[in-house]
């Protein structure tokens, strides 16, 4: 089975990702059940009534139970795999006896990893691949040799990569006969650091950012699509609040959401939309209502003023700009 979408069109348009980390029961090798298929079926309904098609996964989440409880709901729906885009993601390996937990970028490990990922989706092609963390001892050559033999053989549309710099996407990007098109990167209201590595720029608080600054602009300037895992903020703004920052923004992003007609996990998706990169916030909630609730951010342009956009900024910060 084959899917007529086109991915190039999808993975650069996308307004919002489902990301299927919560779908597959428990974290462990325990079975997952039917209670677990029809809790993923309602997540990707509720998805789908949302207006998103592009589903995230990677190999371990859940030990690859979300991967097949996935593949469960596709054998359930004829069709729909036509209709959307899916996603995954190798090269995190957890611990497994003797051998610790490691990144693995080898090009025979990405091969093996896509060819479990495709038995369990219970598909024939991967849309769009994405490497999940860079792996230190990863041979480009090596990685770009696997990436273009699963091209080649139709198994994979697409690639990408996940918590990678932009000199690590360029050196790669090198290797390959084909382009990159997303970065998926921890980006939120609460996770600045992608925000403020380019505004610390010769100030003595930006050595208290970690992120590498550029990235965000490498990825603008050639066409890679950034995706934010972690887009809600787990819940900071939006449920529990653990600071007075925290409280004083919940309460911003409530009344925004009032005047605008919309939800305030709308409101947070906005903040990211909102950015020139045109960021993908991929939510992760298993939850239908929860998913309902960022309906208008698949679904409408972000509505958020110059002014309103940084006061959300300045009020999640808790301090004025430099």
């Amino acid at each position: 089975m084959t899917t007529t979408a086109d991915t190039t069109r999808d993975t650069g348009k996308e307004r919002l990702l489902y990301g299927c980390m919560g779908l597959g029961g428990s974290w462990d090798t325990a079975p997952y059940g039917t209670a677990d298929i029809e809790q993923a079926e309602e997540a990707v309904a509720a998805a789908l009534d949302s207006g998103i098609t592009v589903f995230d996964h990677a190999d371990i989440y859940r030990h690859g139970k979300a991967e097949a409880v996935f593949g469960e709901v596709l054998a359930r729906a004829p069709g729909l795999r036509e209709r959307i885009v899916v996603q995954t993601k190798c090269g995190i390996r957890p611990a497994d006896g003797d051998r610790p937990g490691m990144y693995d970028l080898r090009g025979d490990s990405i091969v093996r990893r896509v060819e479990e990922s495709l038995a369990r989706l219970r598909t024939d092609v991967i849309d769009v691949l994405l490497l999940h963390r860079p792996d230190p001892l990863a041979d480009p050559e090596d990685v770009a040799r696997a990436l273009m033999s699963l091209h080649g053989q139709g198994l994979v549309r697409a690639f990408g990569v996940s918590n990678m710099s932009a000199a690590q996407i360029a050196l790669l990007q090198a290797h390959l006969d084909v382009p990159l098109v997303a970065d998926q990167l921890e980006m939120s209201l609460r996770s600045r650091d992608w925000l403020e590595s380019g505004v610390l720029v010769n100030t003595s608080q930006a050595a208290s950012v970690g992120f590498p600054h550029g990235t965000v602009e490498h990825c603008l300037a050639h066409g890679i699509r950034l995706q934010a895992w972690g887009a809600l903020a787990q819940g900071r703004f939006t449920g529990r609040q653990e600071t007075a920052a925290e409280h004083a923004t919940a309460r911003r992003v409530a009344a925004l959401a009032e005047a605008k007609g919309t939800t305030p996990e709308t409101i947070l998706l906005w903040w990211l939309q909102r950015h020139p990169a045109r960021i993908a916030p991929v939510v992760g909630s298993a939850r239908p209502d929860r998913i309902r609730a960022c309906a208008d951010a698949a679904r409408r342009e972000p509505d958020l003023t110059h002014e309103e956009w940084y006061g959300l900024w300045l009020s999640a910060r808790g301090t004025a700009l430099p």
